[in-house]
């Protein structure tokens, strides 16, 4: 069974995504910040991310960065979940390895579920 990430500050948006990802068969592990996403990243094996950008403690870039120091955690996909989706923040997302990315406004759990099956297959 695939184990995935979400570190995401939103309580709504975080149960939302989390319960659609439970009735598609995934485990799912929750963070509130990026340092206890980062946190849970060393205790468990995930699958993949789904990472807010703007968060209190540690911001997605951070965390991104973070991962990418760690030989063991820089190959596990991440999916950022943004508020805005600007272009400049998309280009860094990618130069930092993201691999695809929700935007919160045109946000659809079934987006969701699709994004995430791509990258596991």
């Amino acid at each position: 069974m695939k184990k995935i990430l979400i570190i995401e500050d939103e309580e709504i948006l975080l149960e939302l995504i989390q319960k659609r990802l439970i009735q598609e068969g995934y485990q799912v592990v929750v963070a509130k910040d990026g340092q206890e996403g980062l946190e849970k990243l060393r205790q468990e094996k995930i699958d993949l991310i789904l990472l807010d950008i703007i968060m209190p403690k540690m911001g997605g870039f951070e965390v991104i960065e973070e991962i990418n120091k760690y030989k063991k955690l820089k190959g596990i996909p991440i999916i950022i979940i943004s508020n805005s989706g600007q272009p400049v923040e998309l280009s860094r997302a990618k130069e930092l390895g993201v691999v695809d990315w929700l935007i919160k406004t045109d946000f659809d759990p079934a987006e969701v579920i699709d994004k995430v099956k791509k990258q596991l297959n």
